[in-house]
């Protein structure tokens, strides 16, 4: 406490800085430390640090644009943001925000709905006013998942118990996580909750991806000698049984205009074949090779098969435009000649994936994987479109495609296991994506368990946690307060947690009108 000349010094100030972490609080962000380095913040973290800032400046008359403020946000985090965005309004100012979030589209004045689909099938205004007016609107998917919200859990729950096959984590200690125990199911959709900076992505990422990678790694028999040391944990077991560890993130599938959906998952390869197995390719003495963007027999020279040119700016950014010479279609123009059902190669790069399921109906090895890209809802993605140009969702459900591409049905129907068991870790998938999106990932997810799989998912959405078979949830609150396991069990059972777990408080109220269960 400070007296006379320095209180009279401080005054000013001190009351500024208060005002300030005042801000920070109610932003949810009272766990960091004030010597935190900007490049260790998240997305969301960064975001409202200027959040924070603009509520202590009191300014009116300013138009503010927010893209996806929720991302990384717990629900109860999330109601504290969208209480300090509604303040911003109350000052006279315009909050533009882009957003996926079904609290933050029910909590807004007037809502601009764009569809009626994605990509080339979107672009257009479907619907705009209240939600009222959204739900009145039978254009609007929107409108009508506000309306029918979904219903969980979306197939039946697999049981979990003290027999079923599980990871043991003993002694984790790492950033604020201290001498904890965690078993985590195998064979099950699990998912790890808790508010933002609880120690979730610790949990999953920093401490079980990275030991069980090396884990895996070590079992190969060429070093089944060695033994990795554990990092952030003192003890692993359980983890035999698994052949494969895999994150499943939002980072680029490929760098260059070369690489594209069909390239990265591998069905290229058999559309090439198909081409070089027809007529005209076997009177010409062409094979798959031609019909390769990679390799210099077939391709465009000019962009060397990237389909785009790039133009050095002195003092500007590149600049890349269509090539020239073939216009895009990335091949030179007597590969082109070649036609299959009335088709060039280059043609089928430019055909979306809705199309190309229709034109290789008959053809089960190409027509497996492009399904799968429409069961996850990117049907309006082009064959050849350059995966720079993907979003992070887009890329990282491309990834889930390329891992159910893997797995096939049999005789009968059923699904048959692969022939080695994959651990996937997903940090967040539904960042980037709409309602009727979080619809097919939780379909793809069960998939991916029902092939034998165990499927590791930190996530926020409440879709996602009602359809976990095992819920750990990290808590109670963020930083120092955080680091423990709260509850642990099924969504019912998290949900009887309420008084000390801010994910079952918020779960109890969402599966009394969601749930199906008895």
């Amino acid at each position: 406490k400070t007296i006379g000349r320095e209180a009279a010094i401080g005054r000013d100030l001190l009351s500024e800085i208060r005002s300030r972490l005042s801000f920070l609080q109610r932003v949810g962000l009272g766990y960091l430390w004030l010597d935190r380095s900007a490049p260790t913040l998240s997305g969301g973290e960064a975001q409202r640090i200027r959040l924070a800032a603009q509520l202590g400046s009191n300014l009116q008359g300013v138009c503010y644009v927010l893209d996806e403020p929720t991302i990384g946000l717990h629900p109860r985090d999330n109601r504290i943001l969208l209480d300090a965005l509604g303040e911003l309004a109350k000052h006279r100012n315009t909050l533009v925000v882009v957003e996926h979030d079904e609290d933050t589209i029910r909590r807004a004045d007037h809502i601009i709905d764009l569809g009626p689909g994605a990509g080339v099938r979107g672009g257009a205004i479907v619907g705009c006013g209240t939600i009222a007016d959204l739900i009145a609107n039978p254009a609007s998917i929107t409108g009508q998942l506000l309306a029918k919200p979904l219903t969980h859990p979306r197939q039946p729950r697999r049981s979990t118990n003290t027999k079923s096959p599980a990871l043991a984590l003993k002694g984790i200690s790492l950033h604020n996580i201290g001498n904890l125990n965690v078993k985590v199911p195998l064979g099950r959709l699990v998912v790890v909750t808790g508010v933002s900076g609880s120690g979730k992505s610790t949990l999953a990422r920093d401490v079980l991806f990275t030991n069980l990678t090396a884990l895996v790694a070590d079992a190969a028999p060429r070093r089944r000698k060695s033994r990795p040391p554990l990092i952030g944990a003192t003890e692993i077991t359980g983890a035999d049984v698994i052949d494969r560890v895999l994150e499943v993130d939002q980072s680029p599938i490929g760098k260059t205009p070369r690489s594209s959906p069909a390239t990265y998952i591998g069905f290229w390869d058999d559309i090439r074949r198909i081409y070089a197995g027809s007529t005209e390719s076997k009177i010409r003495g062409y094979t798959a090779s031609r019909f390769s963007f990679n390799t210099a027999d077939g391709r465009c020279e000019s962009c060397g098969g990237q389909g785009v040119q790039t133009i050095e700016m002195s003092f500007l950014p590149d600049v890349k435009v269509l090539c020239d010479s073939c216009g895009g279609r990335r091949f030179d123009s007597e590969t082109l000649t070649v036609l299959w059902r009335g088709q060039s190669i280059g043609d089928l790069l430019a055909m979306s994936v809705d199309d190309a399921v229709e034109f290789f109906a008959a053809h089960a090895t190409v027509l497996h994987p492009l399904k799968l890209l429409q069961d996850v809802g990117l049907g309006y993605l082009t064959l050849g479109q350059p995966s720079p140009t993907l979003s992070g969702g887009e890329a990282q459900r491309i990834k889930l495609v390329t891992e159910l591409a893997k797995v096939r049905n049999d005789a009968r129907g059923s699904l048959r296991q692969k022939p080695k068991q994959t651990l996937y870790v997903l940090d967040e998938p539904t960042v980037g994506l709409h309602m009727a999106d979080v619809e097919k990932l939780i379909h793809v997810l069960h998939r991916l368990v029902d092939a034998g799989n165990s499927v590791i998912v930190v996530e926020h959405n409440l879709d996602v946690m009602a359809e976990a078979d095992w819920i750990i949830d990290m808590g109670p609150e963020a930083g120092a307060g955080g680091g423990k396991v709260v509850a642990a069990g099924t969504p019912a059972a998290v949900a009887k947690r309420a008084a000390s777990s801010h994910t079952g408080l918020v779960l109890a109220e969402f599966l009394r009108e969601r749930t199906t269960e008895a």
